[in-house]
């Protein structure tokens, strides 16, 4: 027995020291995408990551702790904003990334002034291309083995593969002449698109679609209007800025006259999602595929799997007529919906924004649908939403009440608040990025289901006018709560500072305990239902958008279609500098606090001076005067109007062009 008691411990050892050798040990030998091999003597602790999609890989295999520096471009996930800006992508702040000393530094091939100043230091370069999927595979498991986290790399590769081989398995139902025409639209004053050998091409095939036969390689070509009317794209699709290129060309003759753009099958995704072959690229895809399929996907016959409840995850809440709180994780045609799932031990009654006031109720939730999904839901009714989503989860519409989002139930945010023996619990999803609104301001065009959906639990029992009443107690909570993270409206180029989205939702159950008639601002429940939903929605935003009040000065600009290069153009400016150089310059500065802080200040004062609060400029022009000063270190005598759009509103052309001045001026001899 002891005999047999060795041999299994010496197993166990020999096994540990082969595991720790072939897949922990160090040094380790590396090849990046410039061919060169790179020498890892230990595990980084200091990296500065200029690539997007790695940091995207770093978060995910676990290694973030290792992030001491990233680009204002990396806002995912949510950890991102907490960590230090360098700069933007393609002007990265030399002085910042010193400051940081990094021992690694993940860059591209077009950071050549890096490479210069921080090659033969003891700092590594790991350069990264990623031109086809299988170069982000190559890139994943690159990370995983550097730090030390490959199996976690290797479970990524797999779940996308997982993913890409279930939209082939779709696709591969519809037959090959119903395949449709796919381009991915880009540019600002070109119609421009990725050259043929571009991974974003490939993800189009991936997707089903058939892609252009321009035969151009790059990661951007231009596109003639010959070329466009001879492909006839049936479907087009871009991110961000894309969509002001669509409004500008799809107007003009010949543009216009391809079929996606008559029959409005123009699609728009996050720019994280088009622009990367990261860890979500199987997500994409299958995204991506769905909107360009959504007829044939919305059939029943292309299912790989049946629908069904996969799993679920349990929440405790510790109410007396609580039966169950639950995640339901399941399969509906071949996608993963989410729904928050609360039983009660006797049948209450409820108040819902969607459904109005129902007795008799025992259930009670809010059901995710991915994006995946909503093609196919659109062209549907909520009622058939429902019942095909109440048909696998097991509920029954006579006696459930359900709200419907497209924010993740993963990013649920749950929030309680006490006084005495009463207490208030809120469960509240939330989703700002494309469909804010600020309310008196913005037109409405349509109604789907909610984007900041909140339901209120509480142990007292509440009569219907206090159900009713804690409505607008939420809303007012729900507004503030945007108010204070200056989330802006999705329309008028967030023009305005957004009071909810165009489809939010509140549910409120009646609960039991001692009677309340009234759930008022004056009263302690309406308090409490107030911080329990300021709290959750800042959450739930944070968690759903990565949006949070301490986002850095240029993801709010950003909200605002804001650019630095934007406002500069591209041409040689009247000031006679090159406009790269000073786009550079002026991401420098937004680096200092100090003037991230000055233009933070014109974003408040533009919005009081929009309302009519503020009327007369003439302070704020003498400060951005003195702020111009201290950046040139020399008197200006004459400020020069540099910025070169016009739609800038006037407190913020002011302080831009104060930066721009003090650019100007610093290095100017007379």
């Amino acid at each position: 027995m002891k005999k047999n008691i060795v041999n299994i411990l010496s197993c166990i050892l020999i096994c540990w020291i082969c595991f720790s050798t072939s897949a922990f040990s160090l040094p380790l030998t590396i090849t990046d995408a410039n061919g060169k091999p790179i020498i890892i003597q230990k595990v980084p602790v200091r990296v500065v990551c200029l690539v997007p999609s790695a940091t995207e890989t770093l978060f995910r295999i676990g290694a973030e702790k290792a992030i001491a520096g990233l680009t204002y471009h990396d806002t995912y996930p949510p950890g991102a904003s907490l960590k230090p800006i360098v700069g933007g992508f393609f002007e990265p702040s030399i002085s910042a990334i010193e400051m940081i000393k990094p021992d690694m530094i993940i860059l591209s091939d077009i950071h050549s002034e890096i490479k210069k100043r921080f090659s033969g230091s003891d700092c590594l370069l790991v350069e990264m291309k990623t031109t086809s999927l299988s170069d982000s595979f190559s890139d994943i498991l690159l990370l995983g083995k550097i730090f030390q986290r490959e199996t976690q790399a290797k479970e990524i590769i797999t779940q996308i593969q997982q993913e890409l081989e279930l939209i082939k398995r779709k696709i591969a139902t519809i037959p090959e002449e119903k395949r449709k025409r796919v381009i991915r639209l880009m540019g600002r004053d070109k119609v421009m698109t990725p050259g043929t050998d571009s991974f974003q091409n490939e993800m189009i095939r991936a997707a089903g679609g058939i892609t252009h036969p321009f035969n151009k390689k790059g990661d951007i070509i231009e596109v003639t209007k010959e070329e466009w009317l001879r492909f006839n794209p049936q479907v087009i699709y871009g991110c961000g800025g894309d969509e002001k290129t669509a409004e500008s060309f799809f107007s003009k003759p010949g543009w216009k006259a391809v079929e996606a753009v008559k029959n409005r099958n123009i699609f728009y995704f996050p720019c994280d999602l088009t622009c990367r072959a990261a860890t979500h690229t199987g997500y994409f895809v299958s995204w991506l595929a769905a909107d360009i399929y959504g007829k044939e996907f919305s059939n029943k016959s292309p299912l790989v799997e049946k629908d069904k409840i996969i799993t679920s995850r349990a929440i405790q809440i510790d109410l007396d007529y609580l039966k169950d709180i639950r995640i339901l994780y399941s399969r509906i045609y071949d996608f993963t919906h989410k729904t928050l799932v609360i039983d009660f031990t006797k049948p209450l009654s409820v108040v819902s924004t969607l459904e109005g006031e129902r007795s008799h109720i025992q259930t009670v939730g809010n059901h995710f649908s991915p994006p995946q999904y909503w093609a196919m839901g659109h062209g549907n009714t909520l009622d058939g939403l429902r019942n095909q989503i109440y048909a696998v989860i097991g509920q029954d519409e006579k006696i459930s009440s359900f709200l419907f989002t497209g924010a993740d139930m993963d990013n649920l945010s749950i929030q309680q608040e006490t006084f005495r023996e009463m207490r208030v619990h809120t469960l509240i999803t939330a989703g700002v990025e494309s469909n804010a609104m600020r309310m008196s301001k913005d037109e409405g065009l349509y109604y789907e289901p909610g984007t900041i959906n909140i339901i209120i639990l509480t142990n007292m029992k509440l009569t219907s006018s206090a159900m009713t009443r804690a409505i607008i107690t939420a809303t007012e909570a729900k507004t503030a709560a945007l108010s204070d993270m200056d989330i802006r409206s999705s329309y008028g180029s967030g023009a305005y500072q957004a009071t909810g989205t165009g489809t939010d939702n509140i549910l409120v159950v009646e609960g039991s305990g001692v009677r309340l008639d009234n759930s008022g601002g004056h009263t302690k429940l309406g308090e409490l239902i107030a911080r329990a939903v300021y709290k959750g929605v800042q959450e739930a935003v944070g968690k759903q958008n990565r949006m949070t009040t301490s986002r850095n000065i240029f993801q709010r600009l950003e909200e605002r279609d804001i650019t630095v290069a934007g406002l500069i153009g591209t041409k040689k400016c009247d000031c006679g500098r090159d406009p790269n150089v000073l786009s550079g310059a002026i991401e420098s500065l937004l680096l200092d606090p100090q003037y991230a802080g000055f233009i933070e200040s014109a974003l408040a004062i533009n919005d009081e001076y929009n309302k009519g609060l503020v009327k007369d400029l003439t302070s704020f022009s003498l400060w951005g005067k003195n702020i111009a000063e201290q950046i040139a270190g020399r008197e200006i005598p004459k400020m020069k109007d540099i910025v070169v759009t016009d739609t800038l509103p006037p407190v913020l052309k002011i302080a831009f062009n104060s930066l721009l001045n003090g650019v100007y001026y610093q290095e100017k001899t007379e």
